[in-house]
C-alpha cells in the first residue's frame, strides 16, 4: 500500500482515528511521518497522537502557538504532557482546556467529572438528601403547631420515599 500523502513509498504506519462513530484510517511512509512531527523511532503515547494528529490540518503557525503554551501555576508545557501523558497540576485542565475537551469528550461520558459514583447510588443519595431536609422542615412545622403544613410535608416525605401513589 502506498503512503496517502506522497503516494511514491510504502505505507510502513497505519493509524485509525474514531470521529463521531466513522472510524478513518491514514496510512503513513515514514519520511511523511516524520515531516507531520510524529516521533517513528519510539512509542507515541494517546496525547501525543490526540495533540499531534487529532487536529487534522493544523497549521505550523498554529502548532507553534500551541506548542508553546504552558500551564501558569506549574508551568508545564503541552509537549511535556505529550511526553509524559500526565498533566503536572489540576490547573492544567484548566490550562489546557481547549485541547483537552475533545480528548475527555472521546474517553467519558463527557468533560465534565460527576464522581465515582453510579448513576442509581448517586440517584439514591439525592432522594435521602431531599427526604433529610423535608423530615426537617416537618419538624419545624410541628414545633411552630403549623399542622396543616406538616401533614403536606409528612405527604411528600411519603411520596419522596415510596414514589407518588
Amino acid at each position: 500500500m502506498l503512503c496517502e500523502c506522497c503516494q511514491h513509498h510504502e505505507a510502513t504506519i497505519h493509524l485509525t482515528q474514531m470521529v463521531d462513530g466513522q472510524s478513518r484510517e491514514l496510512h503513513l511512509c515514514e519520511e511523511c511521518a516524520e515531516e507531520s512531527g510524529m516521533n517513528v523511532q519510539s512509542v507515541m503515547s494517546i496525547p501525543e497522537i490526540l495533540f499531534g494528529m487529532g487536529g487534522g490540518g493544523n497549521s505550523a503557525k498554529e502548532t507553534d502557538q500551541v506548542s508553546r503554551k504552558s500551564c501558569p501555576y506549574c508551568h508545564m508545557r503541552d509537549c511535556d504532557f505529550r511526553k509524559t501523558a500526565r498533566l503536572g497540576c489540576p490547573r492544567c485542565y484548566e490550562a489546557f482546556s481547549r485541547e483537552l475537551a475533545p480528548m475527555l469528550a472521546g474517553m467519558h461520558k463527557g468533560i465534565r467529572h460527576l464522581g465515582k459514583n453510579p448513576d442509581y447510588l448517586r440517584e439514591n443519595l439525592e432522594k435521602a438528601s431531599r427526604c433529610e431536609a423535608l423530615r426537617k422542615q416537618l419538624e419545624e412545622a410541628i414545633q411552630s403547631e403549623k399542622f396543616e403544613e406538616a401533614a403536606s410535608l409528612r405527604d411528600l416525605i411519603r411520596e419522596a420515599e415510596n414514589g407518588p401513589g
